[in-house]
């Protein structure tokens, strides 16, 4: 009896420990499900979600803005032709790209941990000269983009709460962004692109709602540009809009 207990001891010992194995491995598959699906990106649907929610989130607001600037004929036009412009644009940037990348693998170099920059494409196909250029000029851009970025988050949440000053919420903005270096890699920004999607459909179905339930202003009057300056930065914000952003 003794060792039919110790056996059936063992048995359900083994039997939890079995138990115990298959639970964590079910969890451990749960958690490596949600890992994948909000964290490890990198797939053609990563390039769709990081345009569709960093670029067009961007200037959503300030379209209307723009077109009053504009005048509306001006604004559709500009908007056509800068979006032909930037897909053309584009278009030949992938060209170049799939042509380096080509080339390096021919080389055997593996791409699967690493994101293709500007300034590589152009030092794999112009020489380092280019690549120098492309280099400053993304540096350039990047830090300037990043400033103007910050004041227009500190502007944004200003006009919700103007307990604090535009520069404190800027200082505020700028420490929370900062925290994004703890990031690995490029590749695990898929959770950020799903809830700027998420809030870009938001913002764009709730505007598209409020306006069919409230309408027009009554007696209101749709003018042209009143400033040349007007025009102009109308017609830079729709440059920035479906020019560079269709680049990227």
């Amino acid at each position: 009896m003794e060792s039919e207990k110790v056996g059936e001891e063992e048995t359900v010992i083994v039997g939890d420990y079995v138990e115990i194995m298959k639970t964590e491995g079910k969890s451990k598959g749960m958690k490596s499900k949600f890992s994948k699906l909000f964290w490890h990106g990198g797939s053609v649907y990563d390039a769709w979600f990081s345009c569709a929610s960093n670029q067009v989130a961007q200037v959503l607001l300030t379209l209307p803005y723009s077109f009053s600037q504009l005048g509306m004929l001006s604004g559709i036009l500009l908007q056509l032709f800068y979006g032909l412009l930037g897909s053309w644009t584009a278009y030949i940037i992938s060209i170049l790209y799939v042509e380096y990348r080509t080339r390096k693998e021919r080389e055997k170099v593996d791409f699967r941990n690493h994101v293709i920059q500007w300034f590589e494409v152009l030092d794999g196909l112009l020489g380092k000269h280019w690549r120098n250029v492309g280099l400053a000029f993304n540096c350039t851009f990047l830090l300037f983009g990043s400033v103007i970025q910050l004041i227009a988050c500190a502007s944004n949440i200003y006009y919700i709460n103007d307990n604090l000053d535009k520069r404190t919420w800027t200082y505020i903005f700028g420490a929370c962004c900062a925290t994004t270096v703890f990031i690995p890699s490029f590749h695990n920004y898929r959770i950020w692109s799903f809830l700027g999607l998420l809030m870009t459909t938001y913002t764009a179905w709730y505007l598209t709602i409020a306006s069919l339930l409230h309408g027009q202003v009554e007696g209101v009057q749709h003018t042209g540009p009143t400033k040349l300056v007007l025009y102009f930065t109308g017609a830079t914000n729709i440059l920035y809009t479906f020019g560079g952003h269709a680049v990227t």
